[in-house]
């Protein structure tokens, strides 16, 4: 398994080439342009990534959401989870690092520990996806797309907090 991840990469590119040979294709000045529309669309999504990093570098540095979720007492489910369900969608590297923070407090096999796990393995970091992507083919009506992600976010939280209860 191991020789073949390293031969694959190489591999696929020798490949590309001997099609672009048979096609007749002028290979290195295609992978210029390339190159170029890469750099392109690096510099479009630039100023919403870089919005993006700051405002959520703000949002976590601030402990602002623990200073939320201080204030709300649900016994529904476990309140340490309530960082983690917010910032997800926003965030993957913040909300590993508050599911890192939770597993080495609680434990892995602690109820909050699963509901974590549970969360960070299965919804997504939809604003992120949402401005990056659309501000890269330059979509500007998202919210549909938004409500319906976040909402599936929220099922996915709803659900993790339903089975850990139930197993």
């Amino acid at each position: 398994m191991i020789y073949i991840s390293k031969i694959i990469i190489p591999l696929i590119t020798i490949i590309v080439i001997i099609y672009g040979l048979i096609k007749k294709v002028d290979i290195y000045n295609e992978f210029l342009e390339g190159v170029k529309e890469g750099l392109h669309l690096s510099l479009d999504i630039f100023p919403s990534m870089f919005a993006m990093i700051i405002s959520v570098t703000v949002l976590v540095k601030s402990n602002i959401i623990t200073d939320l979720t201080s204030l709300i007492n649900i016994n529904l489910f476990p309140k340490e989870i309530l960082p983690i369900a917010i910032l997800r969608p926003i965030s993957s590297s913040s909300s590993l690092m508050i599911l890192n923070s939770i597993l080495s407090r609680y434990g892995p096999d602690s109820m909050v520990g699963k509901i974590a796990s549970i969360i960070t393995g299965s919804t997504d970091t939809t604003i992120y996806i949402i401005g990056m992507y659309y501000a890269s083919v330059k979509i500007k009506k998202i919210k549909h797309s938004l409500i319906v992600g976040l909402l599936a976010d929220l099922t996915c939280v709803i659900i993790s907090i339903i089975i850990v209860n139930i197993l």
